[in-house]
């Protein structure tokens, strides 16, 4: 609906309080109330996060001349990121706006990479599990790439199945370290033998779990390999402003070697206003984007990583015992700091819709129904909270009375 631009202007110290008013609506995130969308990591984190976007927030990374600290930021931060999914030398790599623009550009890649350097002609397509992030379909529609979703085997990528629907038109098959619905590690050692027999390019998507998952492994998890160890993963996406702790929107995506990512870039010479060089979807990239992200990475170091993602498995693994002791289902066997749980007994929806009233707010996994959760370190400090109200919803949905105690914590 048209609105009319205000004819003078507001001051800040009366706008400020309506915007107050209008969050006033909004989920409760900073008291570890919300297990989707955002990464809550913590005030002290929060401050460097809203503090170094601040000292960049107008400064423009298309312009590596005019800004060269961004670019320094931005390699570090690259650098940091292939040292963590164990690149080899010669790899490569750049900060996106998010995971959608990070899987874009390595389908971008994999098209001209099929095009140009395999010289495959006619209609694409690409390969990926059911549980795959629907960014693949929205990159496929912009490109007119054919996308071929292959049926799970316990929640997880089919490998045998995605190499029969491959063939010599499949510019892509994918594997996710974690897939969302489910926060299942799919078997990227298969993919990568399937690609390296099959000569596929293979995009893992860890914008999950690219920058969990290696410190969850230090902290002395048994994680299978998922990222360059295997010599048949060709490009890797992982998202900053996840459990990277960045503020939003930051991404990476990775490959494999410099010659690779080439095949990402935009580069265009017949204009009136010289060359344009992007490499990825957008051409502004906003300063206070990198600056942030390489300032949490330097407070936070490996030490400070491992305790975080420590915290967010915890919570995890109390959450999923606490659940299961109310006869809740996992969903397979999750290692990260995401899970889906569904109840015999009890519609997810309706569970979902009383966590609600409560001023939960998180996902839901619909194939089959379950509740969704996303967790942060901070939920470490509320995981007794949610599983109280847990029971209060399960046994409200179930029509029974609710647990002796509950009910009295609100009253």
């Amino acid at each position: 609906m048209p609105r009319p631009l205000p004819e003078t202007g507001v001051a800040w110290d009366a706008l400020k309080p309506r915007m107050a008013e209008y969050a006033s609506g909004d989920v409760r995130w900073r008291e570890g109330k919300t297990a989707v969308y955002v990464f809550n990591a913590g005030p002290e984190i929060e401050r460097v996060q809203r503090e170094a976007y601040a000292l960049f927030q107008s400064e423009n990374g298309l312009g590596p001349a005019a800004f060269p600290s961004l670019k320094r930021m931005e390699e570090e931060v690259v650098g940091f990121g292939l040292e963590l999914l164990h690149a080899p030398e010669g790899a490569s790599g750049v900060i996106t706006s998010g995971g959608t623009d990070s899987i874009t550009m390595a389908m971008k890649a994999a098209r001209d990479y099929a095009r140009k350097g395999k010289c495959v002609s006619g209609p694409l397509n690409i390969v990926i599990p059911r549980s795959a992030h629907p960014a693949f379909d929205k990159a496929a529609a912009l490109m007119e790439i054919e996308v071929r979703r292959i049926a799970l085997r316990d929640y997880l990528a089919d490998a045998a199945a995605m190499g029969a629907a491959a063939d010599a038109a499949t510019v892509m098959i994918v594997g996710s370290a974690p897939n969302f619905p489910y926060g299942l590690i799919d078997p990227i050692g298969e993919l990568s033998e399937l690609a390296l027999t099959r000569d596929l390019w293979l995009h893992v998507d860890a914008c999950v779990g690219g920058y969990l998952a290696p410190f969850v492994r230090m902290n002395g998890a048994d994680i299978a390999p998922f990222d360059f160890a295997l010599a048949g993963v060709r490009s890797i996406s992982a998202d900053l402003h996840k459990y990277g702790y960045a503020a939003k929107g930051a991404s990476t995506v990775f490959f494999r070697a410099q010659a690779l990512q080439q095949f990402m870039v935009f580069d265009f010479q017949d204009w009136p206003g010289g060359r344009m060089v992007t490499p990825t979807l957008a051409g502004t990239r906003p300063g206070g984007a990198i600056s942030a992200a390489w300032a949490v990475m330097n407070v936070l170091g490996v030490a400070g990583y491992r305790e975080k993602q420590a915290q967010v498995v915890a919570a995890r693994e109390k959450i999923q015992a606490g659940a299961e002791a109310l006869g809740f289902q996992v969903l397979g066997r999750p290692q990260l700091g995401l899970m889906a749980f569904r109840h015999p007994d009890a519609d997810a929806l309706g569970l979902w819709a009383k966590m609600r009233e409560r001023g939960w707010f998180t996902s839901l996994t619909t194939e089959p129904r379950s509740l969704h959760l996303m967790l942060s370190p901070f939920h470490l400090q509320v995981a007794d909270a949610y599983l109280a109200d847990l029971a209060w919803a399960l046994a409200e949905v179930k029509g029974a009375a609710a647990p002796a105690g509950v009910e009295a914590r609100y009253s």
